[in-house]
């Protein structure tokens, strides 16, 4: 039996990542960045190019700004987004670090995880443009931070760079609510948290998901495994996978953790 659900999912595996890339929902983008752009109270909306496609991202400085949070959401959100990311971009300024919120590729409102794996391309340039865009600000430190499905597009941008490089691109990392998935769809690939020797904040919600508590101790140890002194894990309790609000115990977890760095 085990030796069946492997061979489904390297067929899986190989369908996904040897076939031609779908698509992301350019017009819902466009529609969402509309509807968001003239209501962004901090920061002002930036346009950044991947692939000759203009997405939206939020920067925001802060005041003698230690380095620059770029910000990654979560499936079929925004970079204004309420929960989660919003107090986040906000709350990192408050303390200290200019962020700079990115739109991720959306799809429809019902796709789910295996949907989205095959536009994760899409989202591996617009990292890349985002941190060279952070760079071309005067940050010499750049943390990159990516919540739910925004996380598996920062670990496929982790295992498409050369190991060396990695530390040349960004100084640390923090993903949150690691795992997410959908019901039947395991994911394709586990996360390559071991080829990070940049510090590492592994961060999940005590009511989070299953797949994301299940896998906390495999997590962990990878993180362990990539030797980093200041990598860490931490739970914030009473939190679900959104840290509906607990937008301000999720930021203190982050900036506390920053300023060990």
């Amino acid at each position: 039996m085990k030796i069946i659900i492997s061979n489904i999912l390297l067929i899986t595996f190989l369908f996904f990542y040897l076939t031609p890339v779908n698509s992301s929902d350019l017009i819902r983008e466009k529609r969402m960045a509309a509807e968001i752009v003239d209501t962004i109270i901090d920061g002002d909306a930036v346009l950044l190019n991947a692939n000759g496609h203009e997405f939206l991202s939020i920067y925001t400085e802060a005041d003698d700004a230690k380095g620059v949070a770029v910000i990654l959401h979560g499936r079929g959100f925004h970079p204004d987004w309420q929960d989660t990311i919003n107090p986040l971009r906000v709350g990192l300024v408050e303390a200290g670090w200019n962020t700079l919120s990115v739109q991720m590729p959306v799809l429809e409102k019902q796709a789910k995880y295996f949907d989205y794996v095959p536009i994760f391309p899409e989202a591996l340039v617009r990292i890349d443009a985002a941190i060279k865009y952070v760079r071309e600000q005067g940050n010499n430190k750049v943390i990159l931070i990516a919540h739910s499905c925004g996380a598996h597009m920062a670990m496929a941008w982790v295992d498409a760079q050369a190991a060396h490089t990695i530390s040349q691109k960004i100084d640390a990392y923090a993903g949150i609510g690691m795992g997410a998935t959908d019901y039947k769809q395991p994911m394709l690939k586990p996360f390559p948290l071991d080829k990070l020797t940049v510090p590492v904040l592994d961060v999940y919600a005590g009511n989070d998901y299953p797949a994301v508590l299940k896998m906390a101790p495999g997590r962990l140890h990878l993180i362990e495994k990539a030797g980093n002194k200041k990598s860490k894990q931490v739970m914030v309790t009473n939190a679900d996978h959104y840290y509906v609000d607990k937008g301000e115990e999720l930021t203190e977890v982050v900036s506390q953790w920053l300023n060990t760095l």
